[in-house]
């Protein structure tokens, strides 16, 4: 049995700050990456949590992200935001980049954000979810180094290449969240398996010859099983197209990995559209979607995405959040403790 230790949002944000900051990130560039680490935990989302703040670590410390980075915006157009992660952390290049799409939505009634030379925005919902509490309809697409195969081959091409989407509902709250990779589970779930020497169930992963497999490390050096078979590559494609090509970014064909310390910075890349739902539907947005969620949450045993989340985040906020000791041994180790 895994032993855990409780803590508060608050610590777990603390903590992560700390160990960014130890390890060379700045204060400014440390602290959205801190506050997205304890929402992701609050979530229920462990695998993208603290247990990856080591990670991050290592990587400012050799150089596969810069710590200091400073991200650059532009304004090309006037509905679109681009801006240049430098290399550094996705988390500040995103809240940057916020600053100007939001506003930019409203105004116009739609507007995208282009983001290149990144690095893993960790849960790509939790950045969605916050244009929803603004208030807009919030797509985003994230690429990833490449970890699936094409239909019929078995050499990576793309990555999990997550996309999601948050639709606002009442009192600031998304009212429908949708947050998922191309992959049929995430790859840092497996990376979680190979971590905690736990096998994985069939499905998740193939081989290097494209065979299932139930070893973690085994599909670490194969590929990552597409959710759907050759419609999960679709949605893969899809996403590299928006948030690689579109952007500017590398392609994850070419984008080295992140995890372990080989390669430089990946430079992938984010790409959000933000809707305001009063240009495109007058009052027609809410009583609709209302009366489709309504519509699934009055049956029985069904699950609306989003929902599980959102009881987590209740959760957490109330009685804390239980973390492995490994995890927080491996945190507190950046810190010398």
């Amino acid at each position: 049995m895994t032993e855990t230790r409780t803590l508060t949002l608050t610590q777990i944000e603390d903590l992560a700050f700390r160990a960014l900051v130890a390890a060379g990130t700045t204060e400014a560039n440390a602290r959205p990456l801190a506050v997205a680490t304890a929402a992701t935990e609050a979530d229920g989302v462990s695998s993208h949590g603290l247990a990856y703040i080591p990670i991050y670590c290592e990587h400012v410390q050799c150089g596969k992200v810069d710590g200091a980075a400073q991200p650059v915006l532009s304004r090309p157009r006037s509905g679109v935001v681009n801006v240049d992660a430098a290399t550094g952390f996705a988390h500040p290049a995103i809240d940057l980049g916020f600053e100007a799409l939001l506003p930019a939505a409203r105004e116009q009634g739609i507007a995208a954000l282009a983001i290149r030379n990144s690095y893993n925005c960790g849960v790509l919902g939790y950045h969605t979810f916050r244009i929803a509490q603004a208030g807009l309809v919030g797509l985003g697409f994230t690429n990833a180094p490449a970890s699936i195969a094409p239909s019929g081959g078995s050499k990576p091409v793309v990555g999990t290449n997550p996309f999601s989407i948050a639709a606002p509902g009442a009192n600031g709250q998304p009212s429908l969240m949708i947050d998922q990779s191309a992959s049929t589970i995430a790859k840092s779930e497996v990376m979680k398996h190979a971590r905690e020497s736990k096998p994985i169930p069939v499905g998740w992963a193939l081989d290097a010859d494209g065979n299932p497999t139930t070893d973690p490390a085994v599909g670490l050096k194969g590929s990552m099983a597409p959710s759907g078979g050759y419609k999960g590559v679709g949605v893969a494609l899809l996403t590299e197209v928006l948030a690689a090509a579109l952007t500017g970014a590398t392609l994850g064909l070419n984008a080295s990995p992140f995890s372990g310390t080989v390669g430089g910075p990946p430079k992938t890349g984010q790409f959000f559209i933000a809707i305001d739902p009063a240009a495109t539907s007058q009052d027609a947005f809410a009583s609709g979607l209302g009366e489709l969620v309504d519509a699934i949450r009055s049956q029985d045993g069904a699950h609306l995405p989003g929902d599980g989340r959102a009881a987590n985040r209740a959760t957490a906020q109330a009685n804390g959040v239980a973390v492995s000791t490994a995890t927080l041994d491996k945190v507190e180790a950046v810190l010398g403790v």
